[in-house]
């Protein structure tokens, strides 16, 4: 944002990329080779922290399509609302963060505690 007035969504720069909009691939390209280098950079420096997913693959893309439907219906994702849109104080990112960590609060609660999982 503070360099080329480009909000950090994630799914939006990754969008931006399947639909190949003219003159937008060379920035997204660069933010994304980023997030995929960035762990090799860390290993320069240190150990990444170990990795503990307590769910199976079914799950896990279950899960996944959820939160990618989610995100073109509140028309952004986390990141795009939590982080960008928070800052930026967007009534609109307010909402939807409420709705999301809302959401997340809830599947956590039934799936503990009434689930019993």
């Amino acid at each position: 944002m503070l360099l080329n007035g480009r909000i950090a969504g994630i799914s939006g720069i990754l969008g931006g990329l399947i639909d190949r909009t003219a003159g937008e691939t060379g920035w997204r390209r660069a933010f994304v080779l980023g997030l995929l280098l960035s762990p090799l950079v860390w290993l320069l420096f240190a150990a990444l922290p170990p990795i503990r997913i307590e769910a199976g693959y079914p799950l896990l893309i279950a899960a996944g399509l959820l939160v990618g439907i989610g995100t073109r219906y509140g028309s952004g994702c986390t990141s795009g609302h939590g982080v960008c849109g928070l800052s930026r104080l967007s009534p609109r990112s307010l909402v939807a963060t409420l709705g999301f960590m809302g959401a997340g609060f809830a599947t956590v609660f039934a799936t503990r505690h009434l689930l019993g999982g």
